[in-house]
């Protein structure tokens, strides 16, 4: 009971100091408007999409780079925690490490999936075709996805020292994983590279996204591979990170 006690804690907490940042709940709104308007109607692919729109194509992948960008940021609250104090108070609770990262993990999934929620909104405002049952079987890939991406910023987090350092670390991660998911363009055939293919496979971003394209853009979009394989591969490497991040915040004394 005292370890479900504190991970809801740290869950609330994270929720709570989310929700009051105004601020960065209206800026959401911002950067998934602009590539969707400005990228996704201006660009067009010179590859084909089938039937689909260029702005109808990137929408999934859009989601996919908001959950991302959003999962890594929330790296930085371990910073913050460390700076004032707060989280020498958390190691000496009665609680496991496991029960300490996950609880954080927890609430910062819950804050990426919101953002990512808010795209969803956008989409509709834009004249994307989406639905209710569309959203409700996107949700749980969504927060799969969150899983993994927030490990990997909390577990870069409880090795850095400062915001500068972390800062660095972030976009050294973020730009990779979101150019080689096929947000933006197919990964297949004669279209790219084959070094890019490859590399585009080892990344765990690219089934999260080819995921939520199976869904959203249903018959109009030919996976890369089933739909039960892209959410294989994510449990996994969710399961991965969420062991090393355990491991990380172990070490912390």
């Amino acid at each position: 009971m005292t370890e479900i006690r504190g991970i809801y804690t740290l869950w609330l907490r994270e929720i709570k100091r989310y929700l009051r940042d105004r601020t960065r709940i209206v800026s959401s709104f911002f950067q998934p408007l602009l590539w969707l308007v400005i990228f996704g109607s201006g660009m067009r692919f010179s590859g084909t999409v089938g039937s689909l729109t260029y702005q109808e194509y990137i929408f999934p992948g859009i989601i996919g780079q908001t959950l991302l960008f959003t999962s890594m940021f929330m790296g930085i609250s371990v910073i913050w925690d460390r700076e004032f104090g707060f989280l020498k108070e958390i190691l000496v609770a009665p609680i496991s490490r496991f029960s300490i990262f996950l609880g954080k993990m927890l609430g910062d999934s819950t804050d990426a999936v919101i953002q990512g929620a808010i795209v969803f909104v956008l989409g509709l405002l834009l004249g994307i075709r989406l639905d209710l049952v569309m959203f409700l079987e996107a949700l749980p890939v969504m927060v799969l996805i969150t899983f993994g991406l927030v490990s990997i910023g909390l577990t870069a987090a409880s090795f850095m020292e400062s915001l500068e350092s972390y800062g660095v670390i972030q976009s050294f991660i973020n730009l990779p994983l979101f150019f080689l998911s096929g947000a933006l363009f197919p990964i297949r055939g004669d279209l790219v590279p084959s070094w890019i293919q490859t590399a585009s496979a080892l990344n765990p971003l690219t089934y999260g996204v080819d995921a939520l394209r199976t869904i959203i853009l249903g018959d109009a979009w030919q996976s890369l591979q089933p739909l039960y394989y892209d959410i294989l591969i994510i449990g996994c490497f969710d399961l991965v990170m969420m062991a090393i991040g355990t491991l990380a915040f172990s070490r912390r004394k």
